[in-house]
């Protein structure tokens, strides 16, 4: 489901409800300290502007794993409050933690229908992290006309040799299989009891689709923006919609943040650039807006914003990215 109640640009503040209580709060804390995924840091209050005051709404799509909150604690941590404080409104998605790319984009197409029945908007730009990019292109290749632009970061579109590297040590069939898929579909479950989001959780359907055949399959239905060379762009401007992407490609970028050293090991396996999960290339989409000194997690400013302190904020590449589809009267 999607924030409506929280999610307008005139604020940032959350509504947490019952999630409030100290149990939650504890099993929250816990659950994020034990993972890769997230930590919270106290956000400054920015000045007001509208250089991200884009037409349409701006609509978050998380990857896999990811949430919208949980416990006050945000997966794009300090981005949509940087973007409405600059003009945009900003809705951020939640759709299964892990699933294949049709089930949550069938998930994702409800939430930006009701976007667009609170906003009257006629269209919504979409930016997605990870699997947040494949599911945000299921959107705009069934619904092409209630989306105005798609935006990928870190988003492995022609498949993860991550993904390929545990489909291969994972055998079909095999009781280590069953085992790490039923660990990951009570794990995802646990995120979205937490994040207040029950929707059906499947690791096996989140690996089928981020695997490189699996990936394959998936560019045959839904080709727009997808690069027909290795390392190339895409078409920008297909059906009415346009693709942009950019990905990381420093795994290692803060001695201090622990969820780099998972990240860095993983990142051997891809033997080109990428960001430790989604290598550079297979992350094009349309037009590519470059490469950052950023690995997976610092693409959503996670964790802690830690993060290399010679690479660009995340948070501004989405302001600017906002500023750039203001532009193009999106």
């Amino acid at each position: 489901m999607i924030r409506l109640a929280k999610r307008t640009a005139a604020t940032s503040t959350r509504t947490t409800g019952s999630k409030d209580g100290a149990v939650r709060r504890m099993a929250g804390a816990l659950l994020l300290g034990g993972t890769l995924a997230l930590a919270p840091l106290a956000q400054t209050a920015q000045a007001a502007g509208t250089s991200a005051q884009t037409a349409y709404p701006i609509v978050l799509v998380h990857g896999m794993l990811g949430f919208d909150t949980i416990a006050g604690i945000d997966y794009w941590y300090g981005i949509p409050g940087e973007l409405r404080a600059q003009g945009a409104k900003v809705f951020v998605a939640e759709v299964a933690a892990t699933n294949s790319s049709e089930v949550r984009g069938e998930q994702l197409l409800k939430q930006v229908k009701d976007v667009l029945a609170l906003t009257g908007a006629s269209k919504v730009n979409l930016i997605g992290h990870s699997h947040g990019g494949p599911t945000a292109r299921y959107v705009s290749g069934v619904a092409p006309q209630l989306v105005a632009s798609v935006t990928t970061v870190g988003s492995p579109h022609k498949g993860s040799k991550v993904a390929d590297l545990l489909g291969n040590t994972l055998p079909e069939g095999s009781l280590s299989r069953a085992v790490v898929v039923s660990a990951v579909n009570a794990f995802s479950s646990l995120i979205g009891i937490l994040s207040g989001n029950n929707t059906p959780q499947s690791g096996l359907g989140a690996l089928d689709s981020l695997n490189t055949a699996g990936s394959a399959k998936f560019n045959a239905k839904f080709p727009d923006g997808v690069p027909t060379t290795a390392c190339g762009n895409g078409a920008e401007l297909v059906n009415g919609v346009r693709y942009f992407s950019w990905s990381g490609t420093q795994p290692l970028t803060n001695v201090f943040d622990a969820s780099d050293y998972p990240l860095s090991l993983l990142s051997a396996v891809h033997g080109e650039p990428n960001d430790g999960l989604a290598s550079a290339c297979s992350s094009h989409l349309g037009t590519y807006l470059g490469s950052y000194r950023q690995n997976h997690l610092d693409e959503v400013n996670q964790m802690l914003g830690l993060r290399d302190l010679f690479s660009v904020s995340p948070v501004t590449l989405y302001v600017n990215q906002a500023a750039k589809l203001k532009q193009l009267g999106l």
